[in-house]
């Protein structure tokens, strides 16, 4: 009796692995970000004023807003990351997750701290700006 492998089988199990991938990476880049959160936030923030990102009255507060986010993402489920940067997904072509994340974090909640004037630029601007500091946390 000749064994047959269903090709749904098959599709499925190619699509577990991936999804088992993608979430590996996932909490590798999210453990990163919560392990250097401190520098990161600190050098996004230095490079979000230097690059007329963001108009703030304290760097300070913006850093350890920054650095709360970096180091609460890995407790996120994985459908509130989603959500949360739905918005944005499309903006670049394979985007590092947690520079849509807090890209998307700028945009829609850092705009209403009570320590930022403004933030400049459009929705790519402030990603590459992002992406600048924290493509470091993918290699």
């Amino acid at each position: 009796m000749a064994h047959r492998i269903s090709p749904n089988k098959s599709t499925n199990k190619t699509i577990d692995a991936i999804d088992r991938r993608r979430e590996k990476e996932r909490y590798f880049l999210m453990s990163k970000a919560r392990d250097n959160a401190f520098e990161l936030a600190t050098s996004l923030v230095q490079r979000l004023i230097d690059e007329h990102i963001v108009e703030t009255n304290s760097d300070r507060a913006i850093r350890e807003a920054m650095e709360t986010q970096l180091k609460g993402m890995i407790d996120m489920e994985e459908f509130d990351m989603q959500f949360k940067i739905a918005p944005i997904r499309s903006i670049i072509q394979d985007p590092n997750i947690i520079s849509l994340y807090i890209t998307q974090y700028i945009i829609e909640d850092l705009i209403n701290h009570p320590n930022i004037q403004d933030i400049y630029g459009d929705d790519l601007d402030v990603y590459r700006v992002v992406d600048s500091i924290l493509a470091k946390i993918r290699k």
